[in-house]
């Protein structure tokens, strides 16, 4: 901090036109590299995801295109369970070749050979079909080829197939099976034909399927940036875009595969070195083929258009600073002198002199600030003026409260003074009423405070009751049902008497006979309701509708009789929140019910 004190008088400017100066090269400059450097690293992993995004996407669609060529194989290998000759053949041919003729042979080989063809026609990219019967092998007259089943049963794929029991098997990428002398690479579908409606193995169907298939599906997507590989569960390269990356036991050269075991799962993406160059990979397992198909490109190739951007973006900055050179000279001559003239103008209005001169003839942003400041004087001189008025009105209502309060004590005074003559007259029944009323008035006098608890506000209206049962006698029942611990919630002061009054008044006189008044409270989460009922009269439906639209709107005025309904109801709004108020339910000739809810607060 001391070596921060220390620099700071070089940056302590007399004039303002070279602290604007400084702060333009400090607040556009600096501010402009920083966000250069950040835009170019918000490009760099833009650019990365959105590259990302679209990888995936064309690697998922690749892996399902690859599921799809597969499956199609696959259903026409399940043809061989639904052709009839087929099986006919296949059945019969098992069998004893004394119950044979040469024509009936002629016929099965027909048909099976028939079946292949059909195979080879309707799936594409085929390179061979065989039907493997015992020792014996059938396969396309087109495809001439030596084929050694000499030792058939101990071949591994034959093993394999023959376990699945008519289940479909894959192989990746390998040299044909039993076929002699042949070095073009394929991959097979096999499965056990079985009888049809049961598990007896009549043959093994074995479809050699060309590399050319899968080629044709990532020429779609390839380009000189893309490349793609194609592994199978042991790693095995099945195809590669690059053949320079493929070494002689047809394994993929770059260190991928741990990150490949690492991530168990059927996707995912990666970055690893591809001679010596850091290159993003991703890839997607397929759960139909469980073959790996990856995608991989140069990370340098992923942001070039962000170092593009880069460049831009770091010659805006430069070319900035020469236009900050070029903008002080204009700033000086727009700017900063109208600022030293409204300062020194500024400065004598602070002295408290109000006559000064800023007319102005310019019609931007400075005409307008000389224009308002001219007008805040006025505004200035008139608030002064008002302020004056208002100190003399304020003293005068404050005069005229203190005198309001008189009222309230000459009454309770002369309310004792009554009740003392009362009791010399032995008129017990008025005198207690009148005492009742004085304490009425005292509580009027002595409370001060905006909120009370509830049991405060009770006594007062006990205080009322016992005034109304003193004048109706037994016509008037009155009853509290509080919750527990209800009576230490604050509400605002006299909010329970002009309800209680209205139950009353507007309620119980009216009714014939004994009435009963109720008080009663409940907690509602977070919020206590309060509760005056009575089994008057009550409301009916038109004018209850009434009484609900007015307490919705923000008037202040209701009927006469109503107006105490619409203040409490006001208050409790303005003090608590507009969550807050009183809501009314009558039914005519049954009663009426207001509900105060207000925030269960001690």
């Amino acid at each position: 901090m001391n070596h921060l004190k220390r620099f700071l008088p070089f940056f302590q400017f007399k004039h303002v036109n070279h602290q604007i100066f400084v702060l333009m090269i400090l607040t556009i400059t600096i501010p402009l590299l920083i966000l250069s450097v950040m835009i170019y690293m918000f490009s760099i992993q833009s650019a990365k995801k959105e590259y990302q995004n679209s990888s995936n996407l064309i690697l998922n669609n690749l892996s399902f295109n690859f599921d799809q060529y597969l499956q199609s194989i696959e259903m026409g290998a399940l043809t061989a369970q639904m052709d009839s000759k087929l099986q006919n053949a296949l059945e019969n041919w098992q069998g004893d070749d004394s119950e044979r003729d040469y024509v009936q042979i002629l016929e099965y080989e027909n048909a099976i050979e028939h079946f292949i063809s059909t195979i080879e026609i309707t799936i594409e990219n085929v390179d061979s079909v065989q039907i493997y019967i015992g020792d014996h092998v059938f396969y396309s007259t087109l495809k001439k080829s030596v084929y050694d089943v000499s030792n058939l049963t101990n071949e591994e794929w034959y093993k394999q197939t023959i376990e699945q029991k008519g289940r479909i098997v894959l192989f990746g990428t390998h040299q044909p099976f039993n076929r002699v002398n042949s070095n073009e690479s394929v991959i097979s579908i096999a499965r056990v034909i079985n009888k049809n409606g049961s598990r007896q193995p009549l043959g093994v169907l074995l479809i050699d399927i060309r590399l050319d298939s899968l080629r044709n599906i990532l020429n779609l997507s390839e380009n000189h940036n893309r490349n793609f590989v194609i592994l199978d569960p042991l790693g095995s390269v099945i195809y590669a875009s690059d053949l320079d990356q493929i070494d002689s036991n047809m394994t993929f050269k770059p260190a991928i595969q741990p990150f490949l075991s690492d991530s168990n799962k059927e996707s995912g993406n990666f970055y690893a070195p591809v001679d010596g160059v850091n290159s993003f990979f991703n890839f997607v397992t397929s759960p139909y083929s469980d073959w790996t198909v990856i995608q991989y490109i140069e990370e340098q190739e992923m942001t070039k258009h962000a170092e593009m951007l880069r460049k831009v973006i770091l010659g805006l900055a430069f070319f900035s600073i020469g236009m900050a050179m070029l903008f002080m000279v204009i700033l000086y001559i727009r700017v900063t002198e109208p600022i030293i003239f409204l300062s020194r103008q500024v400065k004598i209005i602070g002295r408290g002199k109000f006559d000064v001169n800023l007319t102005s003839k310019r019609q931007d942003e400075f005409g307008g600030l000389y224009q308002g400041i001219s007008k805040m004087v006025t505004d200035i001189q008139d608030y002064i003026e008002r302020s004056s008025v208002l100190k003399a009105q304020q003293k005068l209502a404050h005069y005229r409260a203190l005198k309001s309060q008189i009222n309230p004590h000459f009454l309770a005074n002369a309310l004792e003074s009554i009740q003392m003559k009362a009791v010399l007259n032995k008129q017990r029944d008025i005198a207690e009423m009148i005492g009742v009323l004085g304490q009425l008035f005292r509580i009027n006098i002595q409370s001060g405070k905006e909120t009370i608890t509830l049991e405060e506000e009770l006594t007062h209206i006990r205080l009322y009751i016992q005034v109304q049962q003193m004048r109706f006698g037994d016509k008037i029942q009155y009853v509290e049902n509080l919750a527990p611990t209800s009576e230490s919630i604050r509400l605002l002061h006299f909010s329970l008497q002009p309800l209680v009054e209205n139950g009353i008044v507007h309620g119980l006189e009216r009714k014939y006979g004994a009435g009963i008044l109720e008080v009663s409270s409940i907690f509602s989460g977070q919020d206590m309701l309060i509760t005056v009922s009575d089994n008057g009269v009550g409301i009916d439906e038109e004018q209850l509708q009434y009484l609900k639209n007015r307490l919705a709107q923000s008037s202040s005025t209701l009927t006469e009789e109503h107006i105490g309904l619409k203040n409490v109801h006001d208050q409790i709004r303005y003090y608590f929140g507009d969550q807050y108020g009183i809501e009314i339910d009558s039914s005519l000739g049954v009663g009426t019910t207001v509900t105060i809810r207000i925030p269960a607060r001690p």
